[in-house]
């Protein structure tokens, strides 16, 4: 296994390899049981809880009984457990970062969770919390950047990137917003410069229906996995995981 790529279960994360990550956005715990059963024959890569549309994401208990439930019915499917802030795209949910990042490692100790995701803008203190309470229990740390306004130079992208493996992220993450064509290029740029330069796995993908040629090759220029829609999208631009599957049998094939 190289320096950049990690093991979650029996999956290796890695660029030039295709993996593919689908949501679950469901409200409450029927629902996500609900969604899970419509995914499982699709065959996906790696599970996300968007835990931040979970009605009872402030009653610890219900989340981590919810996330056993998850764990049962995925088997040996890696989970990946997020809670997306308002100002990075997700739900209001009106919970102080204290208190989030307590639920985030408490999830970190049940054996259920495989990976958690944490933006890379919030405080250093709770970030370094977070990857001792990770590593701790053999989680892996997610560090994560979205832009759904624009897309910044190749040269903050990067610097993006490279801060999540300086605050010891197992996978950094960059998701940001084309305003053309050229930026949808920059972050195919920047994720071959990435995946070459630094020593963690990378995620990158341009969002929207430009950006969705990035969910479908982004692998290629060495993103190590992609978003892709087997019940319900989180993010503009998720394509549905059978047509992510077919090209990659396209463009894996050997002539």
């Amino acid at each position: 296994m190289s320096t950049n790529s990690v093991k979650v279960r029996n999956i290796t994360l890695e660029g030039g390899k295709p993996s593919v990550c689908s949501p679950l956005t469901g409200k409450n715990e029927t629902e996500l049981l609900e969604e899970v059963q419509a995914i499982l024959d699709k065959k996906p890569d790696v599970i996300e809880w968007r835990a931040d549309f979970f009605t009872d994401i402030a009653d610890s208990d219900a989340v981590v009984q919810t996330a056993s439930r998850l764990r049962e019915k995925l088997e040996d499917i890696p989970i990946l457990f997020t809670i997306r802030s308002v100002n990075e795209g997700g739900q209001d949910i009106g919970m102080d970062e204290p208190v989030k990042v307590e639920l985030l490692k408490t999830i970190c100790k049940t054996e259920c969770i495989d990976l958690i995701d944490y933006e890379i803008g919030n405080d250093e203190k709770d970030i370094k919390e977070l990857k001792q309470a990770s590593q701790k229990h053999n989680v892996k740390l997610v560090l994560s950047f979205h832009n759904f306004t624009e897309t910044p130079s190749e040269q903050d992208m990067l610097k993006k990137l490279q801060q999540a493996a300086s605050y010891g992220a197992d996978i950094g993450k960059l998701a940001v917003m084309p305003q053309m064509m050229s930026d949808v290029l920059a972050v195919l740029q920047v994720t071959q410069t990435a995946n070459q330069e630094l020593h963690i796995p990378i995620i990158t993908m341009s969002m929207g229906t430009d950006g969705g040629l990035t969910r479908l090759v982004g692998w290629k220029f060495g993103s190590a996995m992609t978003f892709a829609v087997g019940s319900k999208s989180s993010a503009p631009g998720q394509i549905p995981i059978e047509v992510v599957r077919q090209l990659e049998g396209y463009l894996t094939y050997d002539n």
